[in-house]
């Protein structure tokens, strides 16, 4: 071919890559707007969300983050990417993952009992692992008894208020979800790590991700750009409740934008081995054979085809939802400060823009 043909067939090219692109850029801003567009159209049913902020992450990169409605409706603070939630059990990853960081440093083990780390526990709790705590499967209550929202309480206290009640049932012989487990989890965590459990997350992933929004819950220090929670009352929007107490459950507070980070990671091994996140996002099996779609802290339900680990939660005030479909690469996650908002419908709602279709069943 002669040098003209090859200049030719290069702005051919060219010109079929800049076709490509530009045809790319208006199908993305068509899934904006129409998003944008889906998303008002649930704020505005019953006026019932104060603010909400979503990102949607592909391939670890952030396509969409941005805010809707307000973040303080008193001051007329728009939410936005940067705004800071409460993000309720979707903290239980947290926790879960500090379990695994400190089984990859081999400092312990999954099916260690926990009785090794906590003193005092009762006779009946000789069989309950740190596996069957974090997977919702050790018996435990969900709700430590007596606890009082407005009343700050050490973990270890709360863990041993435990150790006069019987388990609902034998460890491993059923799934009920459990908020104490995580009381449990993170008394492990301080126990093995020599430090606060916080502190300990905050050592090892908050910091080395760069998730500066991300902290326990504080109703007293300053914290930029939050949100305030709150819900309707008889058709009426108040202020929700401030909760004092601090539940490793339900224990951060954290923005689109750091959660975002968070989830890129997840496709590395910077943090966590494949290894690791494998056991992390594996079903748990009962002993009667009956297998659970729940992780360390995660979800695991498919939906619509697509392989999918998630969490939701909800505090007075709040909602969020944090869905991935690891196999398509795509995470959508959901924040808002008014309670009852059904954060994980949006969610799937939204990822239905950005997924492919599903394949159908054979």
């Amino acid at each position: 071919m002669r040098r003209e043909g090859i200049g030719q067939a290069r702005l051919i090219w060219t010109a079929g890559v800049l076709l490509f692109a530009l045809h790319a850029n208006a199908q993305t801003a068509t899934v904006d707007q129409r998003v944008d567009a889906y998303i008002n159209g649930e704020m505005q049913k019953g006026h019932n969300i104060a603010g909400l902020s979503l990102a949607v992450v592909k391939d670890g990169r952030i396509v969409k983050a941005t805010g809707y409605g307000l973040a303080n409706i008193e001051n007329g603070t728009p939410a936005t990417a940067r705004t800071v939630y409460k993000i309720a059990s979707v903290s239980k990853q947290f926790l879960g993952a500090g379990i695994m960081l400190l089984q990859q440093d081999g400092k312990l083990h999954l099916d260690d009992k926990v009785s090794l780390y906590i003193t005092g526990t009762p006779n009946v709790w000789k069989d309950v692992s740190i596996r069957q705590v974090l997977t919702h499967t050790a018996g435990l209550p969900l709700d430590p008894p007596d606890f009082d929202p407005y009343k700050e309480t050490p973990d270890s206290e709360v863990v041993s208020s435990l150790f006069s009640h019987p388990l609902l049932y034998k460890p491993g012989e059923d799934f009920r979800y459990s908020n104490t487990d995580y009381f449990v989890i993170a008394e492990v965590i301080r126990k093995v790590s020599g430090m606060p459990w916080e502190q300990f997350l905050a050592q090892r992933i908050f910091t080395p991700l760069g998730m500066s929004a991300t902290r326990t819950t504080t109703t007293t220090a300053l914290v930029p750009n939050r949100a305030r929670g709150y819900l309707r009352k008889d058709g009426v929007l108040q202020n929700a409740p401030d909760w004092i107490a601090v539940r490793p459950s339900g224990a951060f507070l954290s923005s689109v934008l750091d959660m975002a980070k968070w989830d890129a990671d997840l496709y590395e091994d910077d943090l966590f081995t494949a290894a690791s996140r494998d056991q992390m996002w594996q079903p748990i099996k009962l002993k009667n054979g009956t297998v659970v779609p729940y992780g360390f802290g995660w979800g695991l339900s498919p939906w619509q085809g697509h392989r999918r680990v998630f969490h939701d939660g909800g505090l007075p005030g709040f909602q969020a939802d944090f869905e991935r479909f690891i196999d398509d690469r795509l995470t959508v996650i959901v924040l808002s400060n008014m309670q009852g908002v059904d954060a994980t419908k949006i969610a799937l709602d939204v990822a239905v823009f950005y997924l492919p279709p599903a394949a159908p069943a054979n």
